[in-house]
């Protein structure tokens, strides 16, 4: 059967997927792509930008090359089309990458629907005679890229804001749709991004807001519109000529949000079931999109997972790029710590800070919570920072009632009794002594957790959950029979649970 370049691109994703699984990278950088063309073994493949093209030669081109090489032949050869502009119809042109493939940009309009233009009424928010607002940005200086510990966790949302900020509204990434559930950096990040933006460019109007807040203006200009609408039908029907400079109404609302060159909106999952929210929002989005304007939506799910918010909207938040925030590993929860404790100045032994690291594994905003509560102790009631300290501010402040456990602690005790590095446990070896590490540790976090087998499995060196179930009924068997390792098992399942 003869060969189409849908065909060819549909080879190379499956190509893609075995290397790279459905990983959030696979998702980001390869779904977007669409195949445009095949002729004399060379595929042409159209991506949203330039920097996505950037992106995927420094990162992806030797995959790339053996997809198109094992699809092909020895002759394939691969062109991208970028879009580049939406305003510009121009012949398109094309260059050679530094990977030895072509570069197809097409200047190509987005077809969007553009909303009717409101009466441009005196905005409340800007001077008159004063064309450009000044607005407070409403940016919290502290939450900057250089306070930003980046990990494998996070490194595809970074790199990606980080390019927003250089190039606001003109990378294929508008809106940027960043997800988590709380406390994995979402605020962090948006706010990072809008701080680089006006360093980058002072003169940029950048605007970071709740939704909650969002909604209580919108509230508000509602609430005056409907007061200015009454009082004019009951007192002065004609109005008068200073009427519309005396409240703030939707119009005003709107327009103040059109003049804003990146609009960075926090938590959009809570305009759910807020239709007249939603609306204003609506109109809003398009006309900043079609201005070539940045937005940045942060929520604590994937838009696809978002239910009350209109199809229109959830259309909209998908034209760019969702990106999340995953739960960082140890090593980037201890980098965070490593980090505020340097800017701080105050020291704090490495046991302590792998013992929060180990106890806290689903929420930054918690561990940096209990590493503040040890600081103020320190600093301001002259406390030596010590493992019962650290223990006792875990209970107060983040769990209360029973200790959470993940599966990075189980592994950390496991491999401290054993004098082993916690990598160990995720290699192959066949050491007896590792052997076993690793298969407590799936015993110990199958009686503890409450992840699945198959998740227990992935954390224990990406086994399997037969593997699991074997490990599990091995040291079951051992404890039975073995009193000594009985005593190893009971002494360790007492450290995991204090």
């Amino acid at each position: 059967m003869e060969k189409n370049c849908t065909s060819v691109w549909k080879e190379c994703l499956e190509f893609f997927r075995d290397n790279l699984g459905e990983s959030a990278n696979y998702k980001a950088w390869f779904s977007p792509i669409k195949a445009v063309k095949l002729e004399n073994s060379t595929l042409t493949i159209q991506v949203p930008s330039q920097f996505f093209c950037e992106y995927l030669e420094e990162h992806y081109v030797d995959l790339l090359r053996s997809a198109i090489k094992r699809t092909l032949g020895p002759e394939g050869r691969l062109e991208y089309a970028v879009i580049v502009d939406n305003t510009n119809h121009n012949n398109p042109f094309v260059v050679t990458s530094e990977s030895g493939y072509r570069k197809e940009t097409r200047n190509q309009p987005i077809a969007m629907p553009v909303p009717k233009q409101s009466q441009q009424l005196p905005d409340p928010f800007i001077i008159p005679g004063i064309t450009k607002a000044k607005v407070n940005s409403q940016l919290n200086s502290s939450y900057s890229f250089d306070n930003f510990v980046e990990g494998e966790c996070n490194r595809l949302a970074r790199s990606v804001g980080y390019s927003i900020a250089e190039k606001p509204g003109k990378t294929g990434f508008n809106p940027l749709f960043l997800y988590s559930p709380v406390g994995l950096g979402k605020t962090h990040l948006m706010n990072a991004i809008g701080l680089q933006a006006k360093l980058n460019n002072p003169d940029l109007t950048v605007l970071y807001i709740s939704s909650d807040l969002f909604t209580q203006q919108f509230s508000d200009a509602a609430r005056n519109t409907d007061f200015k609408n009454k009082n004019k039908q009951k007192n002065d029907p004609k109005g008068s000529p200073d009427d519309d400079n005396k409240l703030g109404t939707i119009n005003d609302f709107v327009h103040f949000y059109q003049h804003i060159d990146m609009l960075l909106i926090d938590d959009i999952h809570k305009l759910v079931e807020k239709p007249k929210t939603q609306d204003v929002f609506f109109q809003i989005f398009n006309q900043l999109h079609q201005s070539g304007k940045q937005i940045i939506i942060s929520s604590d799910k994937p838009p696809v997972e978002l239910q009350g918010i209109e199809q229109r909207l959830l259309s909209r938040f998908k034209w760019g790029l969702a990106a999340e925030l995953q739960v960082p590993d140890v090593e980037t929860r201890i980098a965070i710590m490593q980090k505020k404790l340097h800017s701080s100045g105050v020291e704090m032994p490495k046991e302590i800070i792998e013992y929060i690291a180990y106890s806290i594994s689903t929420n930054v905003r918690e561990m940096e919570g209990v590493l503040n509560a040890l600081l103020a102790q320190s600093i301001y009631n002259k406390k030596t920072i010590t493992m019962e300290l650290a223990r006792k501010m875990i209970d107060q402040i983040v769990h209360n009632s029973a200790k959470e456990i993940s599966i990075d602690y189980i592994q950390k005790v496991i491999c401290d009794h054993f004098n082993l590095e916690p990598s160990k446990i995720h290699t192959n070896t066949r050491r007896r002594e590792i052997v076993i590490a690793r298969q407590l540790a799936m015993f110990f976090a199958k009686k503890h957790t409450k992840n699945s087998l198959a998740s227990i499995g992935a954390q224990c060196g990406k086994r399997d959950h037969a593997t699991v179930l074997h490990a599990c009924k091995t040291i079951q068997n051992l404890t039975e029979t073995d009193k000594a390792f009985k005593g190893i098992v009971e002494e360790l399942d007492k450290k995991i649970k204090n």
